[in-house]
């Protein structure tokens, strides 16, 4: 049976041309000319790759990236655009792509680039299932802290119990997407079960049942086709709701239903579904101040926070810091083929005085910065030389007023001050450009604007 490809590209001529000759090398190639045409693909059939135009009529491939990735967990993905360049390149693999090329391309290299990308991960599967039989589960991160090992324990021993729900709370970028995959990875299921990340502030209010639950045919104007929901896409493994106090409180009804009983009706229909995906929950918001002002369900936090994570901040566990940081460096080296970047003895000691309070996702963003804008072998990032040293941080301490010393004193802020201060002066250094501090800070636009007050 032929390898199922999906084409999706609005450019009429390349994409026939492109779909002819991976026919030509025995794939199955269907077609689809707009977002819409490629969801209603993903609902027919399950490709194992999937050839995704950047720039399209009705949308943006790069947004549409992880909305394929929870439909289709399996398909490797090769981005092809006419506006290259490497920031759209980093973010493309950032959030799921295998390759990436500009246009015009050779139709020869195409058919390399997708043959490449099955082959990869093919090898990645058998590289899994060799690395699982051989020695088990193992841990993806190893914390040198004992708040970290603690955290990581519980996690271990919470996966045994298969359908019960997590709730981890803590600041933003402390983590909390990688200790959900680390669960993930010791459950039952383990590599080879579905992980689906579902952002909850960036799903559209009108649209955010149908993302979650699914919907039947006509169950609304577009909806021209039955669709599954991500609920259901997560089936025997792991569903991720990131930013959980985001959600509506209709959703919130229907998710606490869903957490009693594993089951669930799709927007418009009567049948009743089941799936057994865990419900992984995290926010950085306060919920019971949510649940006093009425805007979440206090049936859903107790229902949640039977297994509660608290996470604490990256400035809290310094000792942390440098075995991250040689993680982290690993993966982007790979991603961005810079085999030989390694640390240097003045990035590491700038890294111990700094005081991260972006935690893990700054230091990420910080060190793939330093990947792309120092050429040489050793990294020293430069962007810190002039920060200055982190007091010591008693617990429950926060920010001064000035965001460019990043400095810890008393008396404590709120940690929405913190973040609203920390988030004006990353609009500060990128001269106003909101959309890319959004990204800097691994914010959706909204989530954004509202940190600043402007929402």
């Amino acid at each position: 049976m032929s390898v199922p490809l999906l084409f999706v590209d609005d450019d009429r001529a390349f994409s026939s041309m492109g779909a002819a000759a991976l026919q030509r090398e025995g794939y199955s190639v269907t077609l689809a000319r707009s977002l819409h045409e490629a969801r209603a693909a993903l609902g027919r059939l399950t490709p194992a790759l999937v050839v995704l135009d950047r720039r399209l009529l009705d949308g943006d491939g790069l947004t549409f990236l992880p909305e394929l990735k929870a439909q289709a967990p399996g398909a490797a993905v090769v981005m092809v655009t006419a506006h290259g360049d490497i920031a759209s390149a980093v973010d493309a693999m950032r959030a799921g792509a295998v390759d990436y090329v500009a246009k015009p391309v050779e139709l020869a290299d195409l058919v390399l680039r997708v043959r490449r990308a099955l082959d990869t991960g093919r090898l990645k599967e058998r590289l899994a299932a060799a690395e699982a039989e051989l020695s088990g589960r193992r841990r993806l991160v190893a914390p040198a802290s004992a708040e970290m090992q603690r955290v990581l324990a519980s996690l271990e021993r919470i996966a045994a119990s298969p359908r019960s729900a997590v709730l981890l709370l803590g600041e933003t970028g402390v983590g909390k997407e990688m200790l959900a995959r680390h669960l993930h990875g010791f459950s039952s299921g383990g590599e080879g079960a579905p992980f689906v990340h579902v952002n909850c502030a960036a799903l559209p209010e009108q649209t955010v049942e149908s993302e979650l639950f699914g919907h039947e045919k006509g169950a609304f104007t577009d909806a021209r086709t039955a669709r599954r929901g991500l609920v259901e896409v997560a089936h025997g493994g792991t569903l991720f709701l990131d930013e959980v106090g985001e959600l509506p409180l209709s959703l919130q009804a229907k998710l606490l239903t869903f957490l009693d009983s594993g089951r669930f009706r799709r927007l418009g229909g009567t049948t009743e579904h089941s799936s057994s995906a865990r419900i992984v929950a995290a926010t950085n918001r306060d919920l019971p101040a949510l649940m006093v002002r009425g805007e979440f369900r206090e049936d859903l936090w107790f229902r949640l926070s039977v297994f509660r994570i608290d996470i604490p901040p990256l400035r809290q566990r310094r000792e942390d810091i440098l075995p991250l940081a040689e993680g982290i460096l690993a993966d982007l080296r790979r991603e961005l083929g810079r085999r030989e970047a390694v640390l240097g003895e003045r990035a590491r000691a700038r890294l111990q005085a700094y005081a991260f309070p972006g935690n893990v996702r700054e230091l990420r963003n910080l060190l793939e910065r330093a990947l792309v804008m120092e050429p040489g072998p050793e990294l020293q990032l430069d962007v810190l030389a002039s920060v200055k040293p982190a007091a010591p941080v008693p617990t429950g301490s926060a920010a001064t007023d000035s965001p460019d010393s990043f400095t810890l004193s008393a008396p404590p802020r709120p940690m929405e001050e913190v973040e609203r201060a920390y988030a004006r002066w990353t609009l500060e250094r990128l001269g106003g450009r909101r959309v890319e501090a959004a990204k800097v800070l691994g914010l959706a636009y909204a989530t954004f604007l509202k940190r600043l007050g402007e929402d």
